[in-house]
């Protein structure tokens, strides 16, 4: 035989040990606890929340999601809103629509708004730099943007004309498994744009999903490798959720366990960087919220896309959620935080790595 000689497992309980004290983990201690079993993983959550708790406090920060365009010129074989998906009604936002939105998240004393859409080419760079602007006039709210890979230039203006935070997913570190599941575009391409948004003083998140076909408690290692060098500001972590009109549709999800483990795990290696409690695990686990904070998150993102677009926004079916009215939501999510032992945070939530960055 050829292959390479696997590496002896470590044992669980000195990788546990080494998280524990805060030590340096190996990849082979992310694997090892990746798979702990699920007296284990009730170990490692309780770690994870503890070290969540000292760098980061109590808080739940919110970030209002809108959903402004569904236009999308990539191909992902995951996504529902890939281009070849004829069965959606594909819709832009009005400026006025997502000014009023913007509102609405200060009304609600949201101070944090995440723009996102596909990746869309009718908005240039020129009709971007506007929309930060208007946001930025509207109200006092730090402003992410999540819109795809662009070019350096166009990250230079954007966070020029006011934009703070940009979020951009690379959904898997293995070139191999990125390769199969992106076939218009590359690894190294999502690397580098991700270099070039921390280069031009963006508070920078990426994230991955957990259950892909195909993918392994090792590739899963390798993201939390990845999002420890790239001294990430915030990591989106949920599991995959197989979408109808993709070549994906009948693939098995990721399980609310392995993303559990995902989260507290990417917390014990990355300490201070903002995780939110994604809405795709709600989806599978009603509870998915709470057992997301207790693991190691600190974040939730309301919907503040208007009811009229959220059925066409939909990357996955069923999306929790979905025709629930924002500001009850609120009233939700303040018991939801409660229930847990914790605060909704009043301001922007900051970076705690950069936290000048952010100008509102």
């Amino acid at each position: 035989m050829t292959g390479v000689k696997a590496l002896p497992r470590v044992r669980w309980q000195d990788a546990m040990a080494r998280a524990s004290a805060e030590a340096p983990l190996s990849e082979e201690d992310i694997v090892t606890l990746l798979e702990s079993d699920p007296d284990e993983a009730q170990e490692l959550f309780r770690v994870a929340d503890r070290i969540r708790r000292k760098y980061m406090g109590d808080w739940v920060h919110l970030r209002g999601l809108i959903e402004f365009s569904n236009v999308c010129r990539r191909h992902c074989e995951y996504c529902g809103l890939r281009a070849g998906n004829r069965a959606i009604d594909r819709y832009r936002m009005s400026l006025e629509e997502i000014l009023e939105c913007v509102r609405m998240a200060d009304r609600m004393g949201i101070r944090s708004v995440v723009l996102q859409s596909g990746e869309d080419p009718w908005y240039t760079v020129e009709r971007l730099e506007e929309l930060i602007r208007a946001v930025k006039a509207t109200a006092q709210v730090a402003v992410t943007l999540s819109i795809g890979e662009r070019s350096r230039e166009d990250y230079r203006r954007l966070r020029r004309a006011g934009a703070d935070r940009y979020l951009l997913k690379h959904e898997t570190a293995d070139e191999g498994l990125y390769r199969s599941l992106h076939p218009d575009s590359r690894f190294r391409d999502r690397l580098r744009c991700l270099l070039d948004l921390i280069a031009e003083d963006f508070q920078v998140g990426s994230g991955c999903m957990v259950g892909l076909p195909g993918q392994t408690t090792r590739m899963l290692a390798q993201d939390v490798i990845l999002f420890r060098e790239l001294e990430l500001d915030m990591i989106g972590i949920g599991p995959f959720l197989p979408s109808p009109h993709t070549p994906l549709w009948n693939a098995a999800p990721g399980t609310v366990e392995l993303t559990l483990k995902m989260v507290a795990v990417t917390r014990l290696v990355t300490k201070n960087a903002h995780m939110p409690a994604t809405t795709a695990l709600t989806t599978l686990d009603p509870l998915g919220r709470e057992k997301a904070w207790q693991a190691g998150a600190n974040v939730v993102m309301p919907l503040l896309t208007p009811i009229r677009y959220r059925e066409q926004y939909q990357i996955y079916p069923d999306r929790a959620c979905l025709r629930d009215d924002p500001e009850h939501c609120m009233g939700c999510l303040a018991l939801r935080v409660a229930s847990v032992g914790r605060w909704i945070f009043p301001g922007c939530g900051d970076s705690v790595k950069h936290p000048v960055h952010a100008h509102a």
